[in-house]
């Protein structure tokens, strides 16, 4: 037989129809049809199983995006308006410790005595937990709470937990496959996460690279991408505003402006380290030695009043997003503002409070930005940009995710010093994480399998 037969023989996997075309081909080759010769005949029916999936998935992430991203961007207008409420009558700050009390008698009365956040959406879709509904109006409702009384906490968590468990809710109802299930899920991620930011692309590779670091789940790739671009799209009507800040005049990148940008990568990697652990100690202690939630959180409220007033200013309570642009467009901060906001986060949610850390994340990365970067001959503007990228990059193990985050928050213009500081301060971060439902799936430093959670 020639290799020509060989080859053909090959892409028939079926013996009956390769005896068929065997049969066929001695007689006349002019009776096989085109049909037989490019695809065999098992493999339409696989093509069209396959349409009509894709077609399914379009349908549900059009319907995710919309339902997700309606109810997202209604959450960012609450959490607007309670921050300007906040904002206008600074007395409710101290009614900070009472709010947390309401907080945790609101998840007792629901059942829920401990709350993993954002961990529990990440384990499901590993495990294929199943994620009751009742967990989207309580986050909502305690987020809203935390930030109206001044709680230092952001709220994209919130928001990829409220999206991660409609999705997951739906695919249940719905009574799809647990793998459907998980892309349901990633989907419901990202149309909330883009509804919040007003940034589609990073949503859809957030989604994708979060779960398992080191492998990226492109099989959610369409779904998530189309619900990511409904939910901007659907905020975007509804009056949220895309997060955009404009950086200062990037300066030319030579030799010694790429030394002071892998200096101020591994400072920055250090710092995301630094926030992880405390984030991590703080609830370790509180669980330690304040064993009552209720006593728990109302203790950590008044640690948060206590330095707030020793501070001086209102800017490291909330979201602070504000603070952020102030720092992007060059003003600048305390030179301890960084650890001033890692110490209230940690206070704040260690307690049990609830709301995100990726906003306080970007806040930590502008302050820390803004104050280290003019010591390296980088204006502070730039240092700000280069900073969110590096700790949101070192604290969530998603160096792709905070490039393309980078390139819709502050433009295309400063691409080399995104991709320097996202590789290096993904590099040097270890494996610490905001997550520790979070797989880490390949090592750091080579290719080596390690399927391991974050410390």
């Amino acid at each position: 037989m020639s290799g020509t037969e060989d080859k053909n023989k090959n892409e028939y996997t079926g013996k009956k129809q390769w005896k068929k075309f065997e049969l066929k081909k001695q007689t006349h080759y002019e009776d096989v049809t085109l049909k037989e010769v490019l695809l065999p005949e098992f493999r339409w029916k696989e093509i069209g199983l396959d349409l009509l999936a894709f077609v399914r998935n379009l349908f549900i992430a059009n319907f995710i995006g919309l339902v997700i991203g309606g109810y997202c961007s209604l959450f960012g207008l609450l959490i607007i308006y309670v921050t300007k409420l906040r904002m206008e009558h600074e007395w409710l700050l101290y009614l900070l410790p009472f709010g947390g009390l309401a907080i945790v008698a609101l998840y007792r009365w629901c059942g829920i005595k401990r709350s993993r956040g954002t961990n529990r959406i990440l384990e499901s879709i590993s495990s294929g937990e199943i994620i009751p509904l009742r967990s989207t109006p309580l986050i909502t409702v305690a987020t809203a709470l935390t930030h109206l009384f001044g709680g230092s906490a952001g709220r994209e968590g919130a928001a990829l937990q409220i999206g991660g468990s409609i999705g997951n809710w739906l695919g249940v109802q719905l009574k799809f496959e647990q793998k459907d299930i998980t892309i349901m899920t990633m989907c419901g991620m990202s149309a909330a996460f883009a509804a919040l930011f007003g940034t589609p692309l990073a949503a859809t590779v957030f989604s994708m690279e979060v779960i398992s670091i080191g492998i990226m789940h492109y099989s959610a790739i369409v779904p998530c991408a189309v619900a990511s671009i409904v939910g901007a799209k659907l905020a975007q009507f509804l009056g949220l505003v895309p997060e955009h800040f404009p950086v200062e005049q990037f300066a030319k990148l030579d030799w010694k402006m790429g030394l002071g940008i892998v200096i101020f990568s591994i400072l920055s990697a250090l710092a995301s380290v630094i926030f992880c652990l405390i984030l991590q100690k703080a609830e370790i202690l509180y669980q330690k030695y304040l064993i009552n939630p209720y006593v728990r959180i109302f203790v950590g409220g008044v640690l948060v009043i206590g330095i707030t007033l020793l501070l001086g200013t209102r800017d490291y309570n909330g979201a602070g997003i504000q603070v952020i642009e102030r720092m992007v467009e060059g003003e600048g901060i305390w030179a301890l503002g960084f650890l001033a906001k890692m110490v209230l986060t940690a206070l704040t949610l260690g307690a049990g409070f609830k709301g995100g850390e990726i906003v306080p994340t970007i806040f930590v990365g502008a302050a820390f930005g803004c104050v280290i970067a003019p010591v390296l001959g980088i204006s502070g503007s730039v240092g700000a940009a280069m900073g969110i990228c590096a700790l949101f990059c070192g604290v969530t193990n998603c160096p792709l995710t905070a490039i393309v985050l980078s390139f819709e928050l502050f433009g295309y213009e400063g691409m080399p010093y995104y991709l320097l500081v996202a590789a290096i301060s993904y590099r040097l971060s270890g494996y610490t994480s905001l997550y520790h439902g979070q797989k880490i799936m390949y090592s750091k430093s080579r290719p080596e399998y390690i399927n391991r959670h974050p410390e």
